[in-house]
């Protein structure tokens, strides 16, 4: 079983738990940590020949108020987020996390995904939902707790996202009723209460496209905080591809692809691919970049045999 790189998932710090319930340390290495600032739409970037990269600043740097979220350590440096509605700097110098996370680094993608749900989470949570009063940041930001002492934890929300495949080795798109012409991904949905992630990608493919599932494969998760999602990635093989239809509501069209036609309707512009941050961008260029029912071993194949796909941004 191949599991994907996912864009999202490459964190590399090291995020210390042990040290979230010492308050006299967290404030010793605030004044030593490095800093990133999170404005609640965009982060603090540093923009250089190199690329983007979060902007690093000292304690001395940070000007203005907000709450402090401890992120963890790397290579003997502690990470703090400041989350602040306020500027540091000039406006421009702010960039969303979909703008920036196909240049940042893994150090820089496990600090900006961890900000940006975490901050949000904070933003949406101010009362206690068992007694009603006033939660406050706690243990280095990754609780919620109120004067009666009850805790609230950062909520994720679990979602299944698809690569339908039928026994030729092509692939099924939908597109949803809200998104412009020619735009199609795969196919997605929240799971339910009480649903495991197995029934929720054969309930999702039924609802949505018709086809009943036969085979399932899991191929990597990844976080996605926009706001609070974590994204569980599967390939799922059917055996009635003549059934498949859109649902009408959610899903209006839907198309079935080999590798090669997928390519022309890309260069064409006939279809507009999912942006390279997504999980369903890096399953479809997975299994383009795949040998297939060629004659081969269904092994990776050299990068080389294919032209990459194009369009990796269109939907910014």
């Amino acid at each position: 079983m191949k599991i994907l790189n996912l864009p999202l998932a490459r964190a590399t710090i090291d995020r210390s738990a042990h040290l979230r319930g010492d308050q006299a340390t967290l404030d010793a290495l605030w004044k030593t940590s490095t800093i990133v600032h999170f404005n609640g739409d965009g982060f603090l970037v540093d923009s250089g020949s190199n690329g983007v990269a979060l902007k690093r600043l000292t304690a001395e740097e940070v000007t203005v108020t907000g709450e402090r979220i401890f992120l963890g350590n790397h290579d003997g440096i502690s990470y703090f987020a400041l989350c602040s509605p306020a500027f540091i700097g000039e406006q421009d110098l702010y960039k969303t996390l979909r703008t920036i996370s196909a240049g940042l680094s893994d150090l820089d993608i496990g600090l900006a995904v961890h900000t940006q749900a975490i901050a949000h989470w904070h933003h949406k949570n101010s009362f206690c939902p068992v007694c009603g009063l006033n939660l406050y940041p706690a243990l280095g930001g990754s609780v919620r707790r109120c004067a009666n002492e009850h805790e609230q934890y950062p909520r994720t929300d679990p979602a299944i996202i698809v690569l339908i495949k039928d026994n030729k080795d092509r692939i099924l798109v939908g597109r949803q009723a809200v998104w412009p012409e020619n735009r199609f991904s795969t196919f997605a949905g929240f799971v339910e209460a009480g649903e495991s992630f197995e029934q929720a990608v054969v309930r999702e493919v039924f609802e949505e496209s018709g086809v009943q599932v036969s085979d399932i494969n899991y191929l990597g998760s990844q976080p996605w905080p926009f706001p609070q999602s974590m994204m569980i990635a599967f390939e799922a093989t059917i055996t009635d591809p003549e059934n498949a239809r859109p649902d009408g509501e959610e899903i209006v069209e839907i198309r079935w692809y080999d590798r090669e036609t997928l390519y022309a309707d890309a260069i064409s512009g006939q279809l507009l691919l999912p942006p390279s941050v997504s999980v369903a961008r890096a399953m479809i260029d997975s299994w383009y970049q795949s040998t297939g029912h060629d004659g081969h071993d269904g092994h990776e194949s050299d990068d080389s045999l294919r032209k990459p796909l194009p369009g990796a941004e269109t939907w910014r």
